[in-house]
């Protein structure tokens, strides 16, 4: 059972209720972790804007999706695993990339090295090895996607956090998690 009581978009009021309706707007419905966190407009509009200005980065949807699989496996979020595998599917990403994402791999071997980075970054609360920076660079990754692989990280432990401390139901189809 959630800790907190999850928003309903219906009767919100104010920025709360302009913030749902606009992430409504984008999902066709609102995802409970959204109705979770409009508890606080603040944390709300936190999360949307930041969901917004990293999606017009430079990191294609496909590869923040990957990042954000495997990030929600290595923190045990369910929820987070089932919106993004869902939400990999849609930006194009087969079922079979998406699990090997999940394991933190890929048969690309740029995408592999991106997402050994984000799980260095988890396990080693934000102190990656300079061997595995060193294996970017090598998959010319730009300073440009390397602050941006950050900040993806970052604001999947933002929501992995969420969703695992306050318990918010999962409303996407399931995937098992393997960490």
């Amino acid at each position: 059972m959630t800790h907190v009581t999850l928003v309903d978009p219906a009767t919100a009021d104010g920025d709360r209720r302009a913030l749902l309706d606009e992430i409504t707007g984008a999902f066709g419905a609102t995802p409970a972790m959204f109705r979770a966190v409009a508890n606080s407009p603040a944390a709300l509009r936190s999360m949307w804007g930041s969901f917004g200005a990293l999606g017009g980065g430079v990191l294609p949807a496909r590869l923040t999706e990957q990042i954000a699989v495997a990030v929600a496996d290595r923190n045990r979020c369910a929820y987070c695993l089932a919106a993004h595998t869902a939400l990999g599917r849609k930006a194009g990403a087969s079922a079979a990339e998406m699990a090997a994402a999940q394991a933190g791999g890929s048969e690309d071997p740029r995408t592999a090295a991106i997402l050994r980075f984000a799980i260095a970054l988890v396990d080693e609360r934000g102190d990656a090895p300079a061997a595995v920076i060193e294996e970017l660079r090598g998959h010319d990754v730009t300073d440009e996607e390397l602050v941006e692989i950050v900040a993806h990280v970052a604001l999947n432990l933002f929501t992995n956090y969420v969703n695992v401390a306050l318990d918010v139901p999962v409303d996407f189809p399931r995937v098992a998690l393997t960490a």
